[in-house]
């Protein structure tokens, strides 16, 4: 596999996934299925590509607010299209009477709606020369959206989501100049999407830890969030849990709007029903949130095999070991 050589002395900022080329392109298949496979994945090229696109963007936000201004390219345009999209069918796919509370089974009719058009809707986001990675990429966009089986939504969905992302990058699809507008608007519009389908279908949280978990659905607003706080001159971790520091703020912040979310959603006092994001709150400055999470992302989520037993591997996002 031909790939461009990134630049010596590249900053953080400019480590997007190297483009590559002249790829045998293969639909994504499960290669985790047993505890000990785990060594595998943290040795892949697909974690180090990854984390390494995780921490790129978290890098890119840095200080930066939802509202700043940034380049927006026509395939964000195309995504933010393909995304509405997907609000538009929900819209169309009302949720059913029945006598379970949780889990409604109009989901299902909504999913396999995304399963028959997903490559589609990717093809019409690729450039005609990348057309062919259409059916690999599909997968991780399929994937993001939760699991029609047990109608649940977890953090192996919103990495299914970030993969799907870091793919496009790979084909170069999505270049450095991208990297705000992938964060501020495309993964925006997503976590807007994923909590209308939670809502709509009253979506059941996969493998949830309860009030021991960070969050019931998602993780990377919070890393991402976090940076976009750091060396702020006037909010401090402390502020966050305040009512009226969320509402006044949330506009700007991707971390208070998931706590706007949580308050919308949840009843009583925030540190029974939101433990872990209490105990955040004392931590003393953002920098030190932010490298927190990271950490946390890695044990709680990366290195947890009910979360990766359902990660998928093809051409782009390789089980093969990194050099």
């Amino acid at each position: 596999m031909a790939e461009i050589e990134r630049q010596s002395g590249s900053t953080p900022k400019d480590e997007v996934p190297e483009v590559t080329y002249n790829i045998a392109y293969m639909i994504p298949k499960k290669e985790i299925s047993m505890v000990p496979d785990m060594g595998k994945w943290k040795r892949s090229q697909a974690y180090a590509d990854y984390i390494g696109f995780i921490l790129t963007l978290n890098e890119a936000v840095k200080g930066r607010k939802l509202t700043c201004e940034y380049k927006v390219s026509e395939t964000v345009e195309k995504l933010l299209i393909l995304l509405a999209t997907l609000d538009q069918w929900i819209d169309e796919t009302p949720p059913i009477d029945q006598p379970s509370r949780f889990g409604n089974k109009a989901y299902r009719t909504w999913f396999a709606k995304l399963d028959e058009e997903a490559e589609a809707l990717v093809s019409a986001v690729l450039p005609s020369d990348k057309s062919a990675a259409a059916a690999e990429i599909a997968v991780y966009l399929k994937e993001s959206v939760g699991n029609s089986t047990r109608i649940d939504y977890g953090t192996g969905h919103e990495a299914a989501f970030a993969s799907f992302l870091c793919c496009l990058c790979k084909v170069g699809c999505l270049t450095v100049d991208d990297q705000l507008a992938i964060v501020f608007k495309v993964f925006h519009k997503y976590l807007s999407v994923m909590r209308k389908l939670q809502k709509t279908y009253r979506m059941e949280p996969a493998g949830s830890q309860g009030v021991w978990g960070l969050d019931d659905f998602q993780f990377l607003p919070f890393i991402w969030g976090s940076s976009q706080f750091i060396d702020h001159p006037t909010l401090e971790p402390r502020h966050f849990i305040n009512e009226r520091v969320v509402n006044e703020h949330h506009q700007d912040y991707m971390f208070l709007e998931c706590i706007k979310f949580i308050n919308e959603m949840k009843t009583g006092p925030f540190a029974e029903h939101s433990n872990q994001l209490w105990n955040i709150s004392a931590v003393p400055s953002w920098s030190k949130v932010n490298q927190g999470l990271i950490k946390m992302y890695k044990a709680e989520c990366l290195e947890k095999f009910p979360v990766i037993q359902h990660f998928k591997f093809g051409s782009l996002l390789s089980i093969q070991p990194k050099p």
